[in-house]
């Protein structure tokens, strides 16, 4: 194919935004996506398909089986997870990747989540240290993304929060059944409850309308397209330019580098089968924690036996995701009142400031309930079938609430990602192996924020609850996975440099959700789309200096 100035792999969250930069400042763009473009119509209201319940299968992809991953239990035993199942540790793979079907909760991280081992030290055993960045660097990107992607919220309620130069641009949805029931109590506690910023159209916005509220929504594409992603944002934005074209169904199965060490372009596997290659000046991986770890360690030559960036073993180390904590309430009265997206209500006075503790987390109402997701929030007690099965979930749907959030993830070296030696996909290529396990005070916090979930509850007036504060068996990723290709000054401690650049390679970058140094106690979403903005525009300005040729 004809040569381009750079490659995206991966277009989701942070893939599309950089596309749309470099597409807008006059680059030549090829986009790659392994998934399809789905929208609202091929996929129905399906309550037991959705990204929340795969055990049908992904509606948003892997669309089969022939993806498999590899994990390592605690005793030391491999185990083969499809993508149907939770221990894959799927995010989703599509035009838009997660932000096409998730909840969209938008959060910027607090400026203490970017010195973490200043602010508190490292505990042993764990791998924190603080960013090669500060979040006055990416407050400018942060507003950005509120802007272009479009974001809704009212900041007002708390202090907790960085400082902002500008409002965000929607006000929030008006407030729910579970909002007038949590927030003077949350208030009677002493908290500054406020409504969740979201990636979600409140009013009419760019375009496209707002949000009808309906109860498919985290899990689902959105029927109005009311909810922001890059698959409605920066993607049609980066096409439109016509520098950009975008493949989907390919599979990227290598970066090919020259016998200077300096990426010259991809492998790859089109929608009928047939390998190919797409040449480029630069080459960008936005593939997501998990896959962009795994395209640089299967991308092995002889200047790189151990794959791209990985000369001090540290490509798939200190991989994250959150360890979600919380308690449901169960009241005599009603609580549900069937408006989406339900998640409406939360407290960041939690994330910082705990003596003793390393962190903490925003807590907030969980997003609607499906009838499915009752299945492990009714009381332990209760049988999985049957009668008293069905009464329960009579008494219990329409009267209760689930309080929960993402704990602040300690990181571990021993945490990673590396290539299974045995086993591969369809594509013949050696496919993801995770390995160790989540730090243990990451249990410690999230121990401590179930209990602080379950005082809110109490306070509304739940007259019973359970706590939710499991201890997973695995290394936690998922839908939040993040920290493979760690962001650092150092290239003994880390992949890219604060630009995103990999210390090895000047014209190879790493831009998703794999150079997060720590992840924070919020969904990390906007704080993706941020870095992404902030890498691409010193890969621009870098670009109209020296095109990246020494």
């Amino acid at each position: 194919m004809n040569r381009v100035n750079a490659v995206v792999v991966g277009a989701g969250a942070a893939g599309g935004i950089v596309a749309k930069a470099l597409s807008t400042a006059g680059l030549s763009v090829v986009l790659f996506e392994r998934g399809k473009w789905y929208t609202a119509n091929d996929c129905r209201k399906d309550d037991l398909r959705n990204q929340r319940t795969t055990v049908l299968g992904n509606a948003f992809g892997p669309d089969d089986e022939g993806n498999p991953r590899v994990w390592v239990d605690v005793a030391g035993a491999t185990h083969i997870a499809l993508p149907s199942e939770g221990a894959y540790q799927n995010n989703a793979a599509c035009v838009g990747g997660g932000t096409l079907s998730y909840g969209a909760q938008a959060w910027r991280y607090l400026p203490q989540d970017f010195r973490m081992r200043s602010t508190y030290g490292a505990p042993a055993g764990s791998s924190l240290e603080d960013w090669p960045i500060t979040y006055d660097d990416l407050e400018p990107f942060y507003e950005k993304a509120e802007y272009e992607i479009g974001i809704s919220g009212d900041y007002s309620g708390t202090p907790f929060h960085g400082p902002r130069r500008r409002d965000l641009p929607m006000p929030p949805l008006p407030p729910n059944r579970e909002f007038e029931i949590l927030e003077p109590a949350a208030k009677r506690l002493g908290l500054h409850p406020f409504h969740i910023p979201m990636a979600r159209n409140s009013v009419p916005y760019n375009g496209r309308g707002p949000c009808m509220r309906c109860r498919w929504c985290v899990g689902f594409a959105c029927e109005v397209d009311a909810k922001n992603g890059s698959q409605n944002t920066v993607i049609p934005t980066a096409l439109a330019t016509g520098n950009c074209v975008l493949h989907t169904e390919c599979m990227v199965t290598e970066i090919l580098t020259d016998d200077r060490g300096r990426a010259r372009g991809v492998s790859w596997i089109d929608e009928h089968g047939h390998r190919r290659q797409q040449l480029s000046d630069i080459v960008v991986v936005s593939a997501c924690a998990i896959e962009s770890a795994r395209l640089l360690l299967n991308s092995k030559s002889r200047l790189f036996p151990n794959g791209l960036g990985n000369r001090y073993d540290q490509v798939g180390r200190n991989l994250q995701g959150h360890h979600y904590t919380g308690a449901t309430g169960y009241f005599d009265f009603e609580t549900y009142d069937d408006v989406g997206p339900g998640a409406s209500i939360a407290v960041t006075d939690y994330n910082h400031g705990t003596p003793g503790l390393c962190g903490g987390g925003m807590l907030a109402n969980e997003f609607i309930r499906l009838p499915i997701h009752m299945l492990d929030r009714l009381p332990g007690e209760t049988p999985r079938w049957g009668p008293a099965h069905k009464q329960a979930m009579r008494a219990y749907h329409r009267r209760s609430i689930v309080v929960m959030g993402p704990t602040q993830q300690i990181p571990t070296a021993a945490g990673r990602v590396t290539v299974d030696p045995g086993v591969k996909d369809k594509w013949d290529l050696p496919v993801a192996r995770f390995e160790g396990n989540v730090h243990p005070h990451t249990f410690e916090i999230g121990e401590i924020q179930a209990r602080r979930a379950e005082a809110w509850l109490k306070e509304a007036g739940a007259l019973r609850t359970s706590i939710g504060a499991g201890k997973p068996s695995l290394v936690s990723a998922g839908q939040h996975q993040a920290g493979t290709c760690r962001m650092g000054d150092d290239p003994h401690g880390s992949v890219v440099n604060k630009n995103c650049q990999l210390h090895d390679i000047d014209n190879l970058f790493v831009i998703d959700s794999s150079v997060h140094v720590t992840n924070g106690g919020f969904n990390p979403v906007l704080t993706i789309m941020a870095i992404a903005y902030f890498a691409s525009d010193s890969l621009v300005r870098n670009w109209k200096g020296t095109q990246f040729r020494s």
